[in-house]
Order: structure tokens, then C-alpha cells, then sequence
């Protein structure tokens, strides 16, 4: 933007609040602007709590929070830690006639400004003018009118849900059952192979000229799926979740699905060029330095990761261990026995250690033999209580779930002595199919409890899509455990969703549902510490708005009221952004406008 298109554009948004534009127009020196902008914002604060009759019923809520974020990017610490200060940026546009490079600038950022101020003033627009009848009312009556108010909630949200497609619906099995039968044709195989795991890895579809063979690719995708394979760049889907996939795009059912598993040009490239860093670029969570010894990962107290084996029947794109994967279903993957064992042996070792999770990649992929005589290994152990599974198997490959597996696993599960869990990854209610469905409820049977963790991507992220993957999953016997924030690694930049987005998606979306419903927690993984509760506001700040509209956030440590840990940033993305790239896709931004006051 020009520059000065970009200085009317600011006088402009300042017109919402003109003591501030008053105090940004002085020639005073940056420092006496700002004393006097946090008196601006004190007087604006005590006259919420005193109950300003300018500021509508709860705006005073999203004023305070707004007021408090503007406050902190104010503070000269938080402008150490950015390396960069708003409130200088801002003066610079307004005041400095030689100011040349506003390139950097966007209209994320003029966003972001207008927001906060909107918000400190108590102009948000969020609300409608119109007072709930019940208010008015008592008694029976008022009961009465508060229930229609739910119901036209419900229906709402029921509006939302219905637009999503699940794997249960009749249309969706009939589609499934032609791709199976086209899979099968493709392969010259049998129905009784299609129910053997095995069958499915030996022909995971590994490249370009297969994958078009079967479903219908877009240009780029044909293009990032060769490139991949090119570059050496894990990659593969089973045959059972290309099931899933319908054969022709247009219809845009099963975007959820084909984004996980088919790479972006942007993705591949971005790999490719990273590869060319050291090993640990790519390790967004900095397990190497959080690894005493090879397989182990250890974060907290009393919980240790154990990864036996690097591989996965297919690869999702987004993985958090993409880096360490060379490729889908490789024999080379699994940990040696010798240092399987100094794992095992260095969890024996340490009596702090009560619960395994034991991950990977995929241990599912381990034998029957191997994975029992594991699980026989660590409850020999008598300080370990609860040992978790991490497998999408449930999802990728439902196959790989026998009874027979169930049956040899299952001991190792005693209530009253010993919890053994499954810990499975659903992305969308168009995953759950009957074969996924029968998969679960063969652990359930047995009493063994699965729980979904889910990743938080601009492919789930419309308006009450994971409200719907959390009620079919309950249905499915599937409880919902957490929602994590895509991690900002660069080579899923398109998959990545604002923070402010899944706080807004809790508070407005998932609040509707019912308690057993929205079970899960939302966090945000630190690297190299753990999960940081994003609804509890008080592990997090907001401490700059970069002038490409990003905001820079702090994160607190778990641990931060038990020891001296540093706090870690994180530049998150645009909120103007994403709700560009929603629009793009037909959505109906306006239905989103109260996401500028999560913070």
C-alpha cells in the first residue's frame, strides 16, 4: 500500500476513538505519547467498571480485554521481545513525512488496528441492539421465551452440522462401496484381501500416475504428489482411506480428507528447502532436546513418550514428525531391539514415570508378537499405571484392528491396577465409517476407552465443522480429548488457523453443544516444554501486531508458577488472512465477525 493511502486509512480508524488520534498527532516524543495513551487507556478501564452507560450490556467484557491487550503491546518489555514497537510504527506512519517503505504493510494490519480500537471503546458490532424478550419477562413466561431463544440456537448450530458430510450416511457408504470396488478392479484383489491389513500396506499408493489412476487429482495436486516422490519426500495413502476420498473434486465433500494426505506444492517445496538446513530445522517441538535417550521423549513429570517405530501406514501432511519419517511403511523404521530395550530398561529406571504413550509413527504397525511382548515389558514395570497407544490405524486403516489383537493387548488392560488407553486421530466427521466405527467399538467391548485428538486446520475450521466431527465421534464411542493448534512449522502455512479462531470456535460453537460433547481441550504445544491452555488466558499475551497483521504472541510455560522456564514467542496468522481464504471458498465472513476480539 501507498503510503499515504496507508496514513488516510489510519486517521480514518482513529476517528473511533479521537482522544487517541488527539494523542498520536501531538509532536510530543514517542515516550510522552505513550504515558499518555496509558492514562487514556486507565480513565477508559475505571470508567468500564464503573459502569459506563456509553458502552452497551457485555461490550464492557470485550473493552476490558481489549484495553488489557493494548496496555500490554504498550509495555517496553513486550517491544524487547517483539523487536519491534506498534506505537513507534504507528507514529512513524502518521508523523513522518519521509517515510518511504510501506510495503510491509497490509490491510491485516489497518484490520487488527481498527479492531482494538473498536474494542476499546466499546464499538465492536458484535452484538445485536436488540435485548433478549425473556429479559423483560418472569416466571413461566420468561422461561417460555428463553427456551425459544435456545431452540432457535439449536437450530442454528443443527443448520451448520447438516452442511458436513459423515462417513455413515447412506449416500456416503453407496459412494464408498463403487471407490472400493474401483480399487479393487485396479489391483485384481479380493474382498477377503481388502480385510487384510497387510494387503493395504503392501499397496499403499505411493506416487502421481497411481493416485490419478484411481481419483480424479487437481493439476497441483498431480504436480506436489510427483514432486514428492522426486524429492524423496515421504508420501502414501492405504487403499482403504482412498476409499474415502470421492472420486471427482468438484464436489468438495471430502476436502477434509484429501488435504491430510495430499501434499501442497507449497508443502513440498518448503520440505525440500528446509532439507537443505540442518536435521532439527523441521523439529518444530525440539525433541532433540527433549530426548535422554534414543525412542524416549520426555516433557513432564510423570509422562514419557516411547516411539518404537518412525513409520506410518500413510503420512499425514501436517505431521509433527515429518521430519524424522523417511518414508510410508518402511521396514527401516522400527527401533532396534537393543535400543528398544535401554528404552524400556531407562523407564524402568526412573520411578517418577507412571504413564507411557507409547507413539511414533504408528506402533500399530509393530506384529501382533512385537507390540504384546512390548506392552508385556512395560507392565512388568510396577510404577507404570497407564499405558496410552497413539494410532490413527481407526481411521487409516480399520483393517489392522483384529480381534486377535484385541484379544492379546487387552490383558495388559486391569482396572483398579493398570489403564491401557487408545489415543486415535479423527480430522472429520467424513472419516468415520463403519469399518472405523467397528474398529473402536472393538476396544470398547473390552472396556478399553478411546479418546481423539484433533489437529485444528483451516480444512475443519468452518463455523461448527469440529462441533460436528465431536458429536458423530461420540456416537462412534469415541471421546474427545484435545484440539490442537496447527504447529507453525513453514511447510503447512496453509493449513494453519489464528489462535483466535479456536478460542472463538469454544466459546461460540462448542459451548452450544452438550457437556459430554465438548469433552476435548484446546491447546497450543510449546517447543521443547508442552501444551499451553489456550482458554486459560492467563498462560498467554498478545504483545505486538506486525505490520503484515500477524500477531506476535508470549507463551507461558506449564511449569511457569513451579520453576524459572522462559517464556517462548510465536508470530501466529493473519486473521485477515484466513478470513480471505474462507471467503474464497464461499463462506460467509460476517458469521465470523467477533473472531477480532479473541485473544
Amino acid at each position: 500500500m501507498e503510503r499515504k493511502e496507508v496514513r488516510e486509512r489510519l486517521l480514518d480508524i482513529l476517528d473511533h476513538t479521537p482522544a487517541l488520534k488527539e494523542i498520536l498527532l501531538l509532536s510530543d516524543p514517542v515516550e510522552i505519547k505513550r504515558e499518555k495513551i496509558r492514562k487514556f487507556l486507565t480513565a477508559m478501564l475505571i470508567a468500564t467498571f464503573e459502569d459506563n452507560p456509553s458502552i452497551p450490556p457485555l461490550e464492557w467484557v470485550l473493552t476490558r480485554d481489549a484495553i488489557g491487550v493494548f496496555k500490554n503491546i504498550l509495555s517496553t518489555r513486550s517491544e524487547r521481545l517483539a523487536g519491534y514497537s506498534l506505537l513507534q510504527h504507528i507514529d512513524d506512519l502518521l508523523n513522518k513525512d519521509s517515510l518511504e517503505d510501506t510495503q510491509g504493510i497490509g490491510q491485516g494490519f489497518l484490520a487488527e488496528i481498527e479492531h482494538l480500537l473498536r474494542g476499546v471503546v466499546g464499538k465492536t458490532g458484535v452484538y445485536s441492539d436488540e435485548i433478549p424478550a425473556f429479559l423483560g419477562q418472569e416466571g413461566r413466561e420468561a422461561a417460555r421465551l428463553r427456551s425459544d431463544d435456545l431452540s432457535g440456537m439449536a437450530r442454528t448450530a443443527r443448520d451448520f452440522i447438516d452442511r458436513y458430510p459423515w462417513g455413515l450416511d447412506n449416500d456416503a457408504i453407496r459412494r464408498r462401496s463403487f471407490n472400493k470396488s474401483r480399487i479393487l478392479r485396479y489391483f485384481r484383489a479380493t474382498e477377503l484381501e481388502w480385510e487384510k491389513w497387510q494387503w493395504h500396506t503392501r499397496h499403499a499408493i505411493r506416487d502421481a500416475d497411481t493416485l490419478s489412476d484411481l481419483v480424479k487429482l487437481t493439476d497441483d495436486e498431480y504436480e506436489a504428489v510427483k514432486r514428492a516422490r522426486e524429492y524423496k519426500i515421504p508420501f502414501g495413502i492405504t487403499p482403504y482411506y482412498l476409499s474415502l476420498i470421492d472420486y471427482n473434486p468438484r464436489g468438495n465433500r471430502d476436502t477434509g480428507v484429501r488435504s491430510q494426505v495430499i501434499p501442497s506444492l507449497h508443502y513440498v517445496e518448503r520440505v525440500k528447502s528446509q532439507r537443505g538446513c540442518s536435521a532439527s530445522s523441521m523439529d518444530f517441538m525440539l525433541e532433540r532436546d527433549t530426548s535422554p535417550i534414543e525412542g524416549i521423549t520426555r516433557r513432564y513429570p510423570m509422562i514419557v513418550i516411547l516411539k518404537p517405530i518412525m513409520t506410518c501406514p500413510q503420512i499425514c501432511v501436517y505431521c509433527q514428525r515429518n521430519w524424522e519419517i523417511e518414508d510410508v511403511h518402511s521396514s527401516y523404521a522400527i527401533l532396534p531391539k537393543e535400543k528398544l530395550e535401554n528404552a524400556v530398561q531407562w523407564i524402568a529406571n526412573t520411578p517418577e514415570i507412571n504413564e507411557v504413550l507409547i507413539t511414533g509413527g504408528d506402533p500399530m504397525l509393530l506384529s501382533n508378537d512385537k507390540l504384546e511382548r512390548l506392552l508385556s515389558k512395560l507392565s512388568r514395570i510396577k510404577h507404570i499405571e497407564r499405558i496410552r497407544i497413539g494410532t490413527r490405524t481407526p481411521v487409516t486403516l480399520p483393517q489392522r484392528i483384529t480381534d486377535s489383537l484385541v484379544r492379546r493387548i487387552n490383558r495388559f488392560h486391569s482396572p483398579g491396577k493398570r489403564e491401557l488407553v487408545i489415543i486415535t486421530h479423527f480430522e472429520h466427521a467424513y472419516e468415520i465409517t463403519p469399518q472405523s466405527m467397528g474398529a473402536v467399538q472393538k476396544f470398547r467391548r473390552y472396556g478399553i476407552e478411546v479418546y481423539n485428538q484433533l489437529v485444528y486446520t483451516f480444512y475443519n475450521s468452518r463455523k461448527f465443522e469440529t462441533a460436528a466431527l465431536r458429536h458423530k465421534l461420540r456416537l462412534a464411542g469415541i471421546t474427545p480429548y484435545y484440539t490442537f493448534n496447527t504447529k507453525g512449522k513453514e511447510e503447512t502455512d496453509d493449513f494453519r488457523v489464528p489462535i483466535a479462531r479456536l478460542l472463538q470456535e469454544q466459546k461460540e460453537e462448542a459451548r452450544l453443544m452438550p457437556g459430554t460433547v465438548r469433552t476435548d481441550e484446546i491447546v497450543f504445544n510449546v517447543p521443547g516444554l508442552g501444551k499451553n491452555y489456550l482458554k486459560a488466558s492467563q498462560h498467554h499475551d498478545v504483545i505486538s501486531i506486525l505490520p503484515d497483521g500477524r500477531r506476535l504472541y508470549e507463551f507461558h510455560p506449564w511449569e511457569k508458577k513451579l520453576s524459572l522456564v522462559d517464556t517462548y514467542m510465536y508470530t501466529d496468522t493473519s486473521i485477515y488472512d484466513y478470513l480471505k481464504k474462507l471467503e474464497a471458498i464461499g463462506e460467509e465472513t460476517s458469521q465470523y465477525r467477533s473472531i477480532w476480539y479473541y485473544y
